[in-house]
């Protein structure tokens, strides 16, 4: 195919046009805001707009890519985490190996499978498999009691979250519910207050922990209803031993050992194998991972990965390595100067460029047939993360997008495709990092935060893009 030399010259007006489109709708942003963009062409690698694609800034969630690539690469499709009873001499031994998706009662199962009625010796519970930091480096303090910075341990029961609720009375006092099977205990000393008070006086809701105890102060405001709550374990060896404990009660077996941490000496045969559970195919939990950004899932197929990548006791340390490791080896991206503290985005220590990001896309878009980790993206407005995204409610950005989202404080981060059912589609980066914008006075009339504005203005942009 040949192009005049006014069709060159048309079609470089028409990128010219688009980049100085882009470059008006970043001026939306706060100042004091920084922003690396990538904006490609997929099949012709065609730089639509950049800037600031080789700094280094906090990915949040959107890093949870980089881990379900790897993990897709290195384990396999079919791969399963498996959680099993063994029988070793009088013990018996429950291995955990970090299924993320392990529930109390698929735990329980195993116990009526096992037809267990006695435990003559000791019962071993055995997350060796994992070892160093629950938490990692970087995840602050003060969301260590929610469950989306719940303890990444091979020790995993729903999630090593604890769904609760709380009430308010006319009174001023609280109270916590929790149910009944639950090994964790509540005090709360938080008042009911009119919003007002809670206004004027600052007073907000306050979590602490000592172990699996939690209290409650400040202040919430009065409610009709019980408000759900959920909260992360913190310690998960105390909550797994009583769990068990509750569960082998339930099931009327009586342990006349004690329960113990590990593996005992002599270690349970292959053979003597009672009961076992296989989580979902790796396929079904990077779908959740994806669309719900679940942090427990990404964190505990890091550790996972390193586990399996240097035969040993898995770590944020070596699962991190080990995602750089997998990527470079077996997709040829070079993630050597990004800072990866864990597989989620969680941690505030994160780094990485939107080119390093833009590679990353590349190579799903390239080997999607093989890989089939598109389709497991949230769309925008659809599913996911992003069904209520503000920016994203409307057509034609809904339903025009496959993409992740990531967000810490201060940072807006989206990156994925636009225009997949055109000739020509887009992949695009955005690391939005130092977000800070002026708090409206009150009283004054609500506007639209300028990150939607900005969030519409860009993917409109994307999606006539990869119309033309």
């Amino acid at each position: 195919m040949s192009f005049s030399r006014f069709t060159l010259l048309g079609l470089a007006l028409f990128s010219c046009s688009s980049s100085a489109s882009i470059q008006h709708t970043l001026n939306i942003l706060p100042a004091g805001s920084r922003t690396a963009i990538v904006v490609e062409e997929i099949s012709s690698q065609d730089i639509e707009f950049q800037q600031k694609q080789d700094e280094l800034l906090p990915p949040a969630s959107t890093l949870k890519i980089a881990t379900a690539l790897a993990a897709r690469l290195a384990l396999g499709k079919d791969f399963t985490f498996t959680t099993s009873l063994y029988k070793a001499d009088k013990d018996i031994v429950l291995t955990f190996t970090g299924d993320p998706s392990l529930s109390r009662e698929q735990l329980s199962s195993l116990f009526d499978e096992s037809d267990i009625n006695t435990i003559q010796g000791d019962l071993w519970i055995d997350g060796s498999i994992f070892t160093g930091y629950e938490r990692a480096i970087g995840w602050p303090w003060d969301i260590l009691g929610v469950c989306y910075s719940a303890p990444s341990s091979a020790l995993s029961i729903d999630e090593n979250c604890v769904q609760a609720s709380i009430t308010t009375h006319d009174d001023g006092s609280t109270r916590v519910f929790v149910p009944i099977h639950q090994p964790i205990s509540f005090s709360s000393y938080a008042k009911s207050v009119s919003r007002e008070e809670q206004e004027s006086t600052f007073c907000d809701l306050e979590l602490t922990t000592q172990g699996n105890h939690y209290e409650l102060n400040g202040c919430l405001v009065n409610r009709n209803k019980p408000l759900p709550l959920k909260f992360a374990v913190q310690d998960t060896q105390d909550f797994t031993e009583q769990t068990v404990l509750k569960i082998l009660n339930e099931h009327n077996i009586k342990l006349n050992g004690e329960v113990r941490f590990g593996k005992p000496e002599t270690p349970p045969i292959t053979d003597n194998k009672l009961a076992m559970h296989s989580s979902k195919p790796l396929m079904e939990l990077l779908d959740h991972m994806l669309k719900k950004s679940d942090n427990h899932y990404a964190d505990n197929l890091t550790k996972m990965l390193g586990h399996l990548n240097y035969q040993q006791a898995g770590s944020f340390t070596n699962g991190t390595a080990a995602i750089k490791d997998i990527l470079l080896k077996q997709a040829n991206i070079d993630l050597s100067n990004a800072v990866l503290v864990d597989g989620s985005g969680l941690s505030r220590n994160n780094r990485m460029t939107a080119n390093q990001m833009k590679s990353i896309l590349q190579y799903l878009y390239k080997y999607d047939k093989e890989l089939g980790l598109i389709d497991l993206l949230p769309t925008s407005g659809i599913d996911g993360t992003l069904k209520y995204r503000n920016s994203m409610r409307k057509e034609p950005i809904k339903g025009g997008m496959k993409s992740k989202s990531g967000s810490l404080f201060g940072s807006y981060n989206m990156a994925g495709f636009v225009g997949l059912e055109n000739k020509e589609p887009l992949l695009f980066v955005q690391f939005v990092a130092d977000y800070h914008p002026v708090a409206a006075k009150k009283g004054a009339i609500s506007v639209e935060r300028s990150i939607d504005a900005f969030e519409k203005s860009f993917y409109q942009e994307l999606i006539e893009l990869s119309k033309d």
